[in-house]
C-alpha cells in the first residue's frame, strides 16, 4: 500500500503495467475506491470464463480489504468479456460473490483485452459506510 497522498490512498498491486501507463490497482479518497480494471494472472491462461472470474474477484477482495473494505461496500462493477457466450460463467462468479449485495452492474463485449487468452476484465466501485 503506498501513503496516502492528500486524501488520496494508492493502493499498488506492484505490476509492472502500474509503471508503464502510469496508474494505480485502485484509489481511495474518503469513502469511495475505485479499482482499475482486473483480469485473472497468467496463471489461468487456459481457465474458462468462470475461472477467470472467480480469481479476479478474489483479487478485488484483496483490494478491497487492503482498502479497509469489503464486498458488502462494492456499489457498481462494469465487467467486460471477449465472447458474450462467456456470461453465463461470468455471471454465475459474479453472483456467488455478490447475490446478497446487488451492485450495479454492467456486462459489455470488447474486441480484445490485454492478452489474448484474458476473457474477463472488471472494473469495481465501492463506497464505505
Amino acid at each position: 500500500m503506498s501513503p496516502v497522498t492528500a486524501n488520496r490512498l494508492k493502493i499498488s498491486s506492484g505490476g509492472a503495467y502500474e509503471n508503464v501507463f502510469g496508474y494505480s490497482r485502485a484509489v481511495r479518497v474518503g469513502a469511495h475506491l475505485h479499482i482499475s480494471g482486473t483480469c485473472a494472472p497468467a496463471t489461468h491462461e487456459h481457465s474458462d470464463a468462470y475461472t477467470q472470474t472467480r480469481a479476479i474477484l478474489d483479487t478485488i477482495e484483496k483490494v478491497l480489504r487492503e482498502a479497509g473494505m469489503t464486498t458488502q461496500d462494492v456499489v457498481r462493477t462494469v465487467v467486460f468479456v471477449r465472447d458474450m457466450n462467456d456470461s453465463e460463467g461470468v455471471a454465475r462468479a459474479h453472483l456467488e460473490t455478490f447475490a446478497e449485495i446487488r451492485p450495479a452492474s454492467t456486462l459489455v463485449q470488447v474486441d480484445s483485452m490485454l492478452r489474448p487468452w484474458q476473457k474477463v476484465e472488471i472494473e469495481t466501485y465501492a463506497i464505505a459506510d
